[in-house]
């Protein structure tokens, strides 16, 4: 059973029990777009720590030298914080699969779709 027909079993099974969650899932349903990467990329799409991280290092140098005196150098000091900060950062999971990804090749919970010549 592939994740769609679960997820559809799912909600007229316990449709009608469990109405709200059932309700909150259906319209979060988006959420599970993950499912469309190879599965080694789903631990990276499923977190926002890289941009809270990134964002942490510039918010607290920031506080640190009270604010920028122009938006020019608010934007340069941001810059090299960040460029800085990259050098910590841990690499992507299956980065050889980010050409198949720019092709538009399909996935499928996790596993690469194959096209079938007819």
């Amino acid at each position: 059973m592939d994740a769609e027909a679960a997820f559809d079993f799912f909600l007229t099974t316990y449709g009608v029990k469990y109405d709200k969650a059932v309700g909150k899932l259906t319209k979060d349903r988006t959420l599970s777009a993950f499912y469309d990467f190879p599965a080694e990329h789903w631990k990276h799409i499923r977190t926002t720590n890289p941009i809270e991280s990134t964002f942490a290092t510039v918010r607290h140098r920031t506080g640190k030298t009270k604010g920028c005196l122009s938006r020019k150098t608010g934007l340069a000091m941001a810059f090299k914080l960040m460029m800085s900060a990259q050098i910590k950062w841990r690499k992507l999971d299956g980065a050889n699969r980010m050409p198949e990804i720019i092709q538009g090749i399909a996935f499928k919970d996790g596993i690469k779709q194959l096209n079938k010549a007819a």
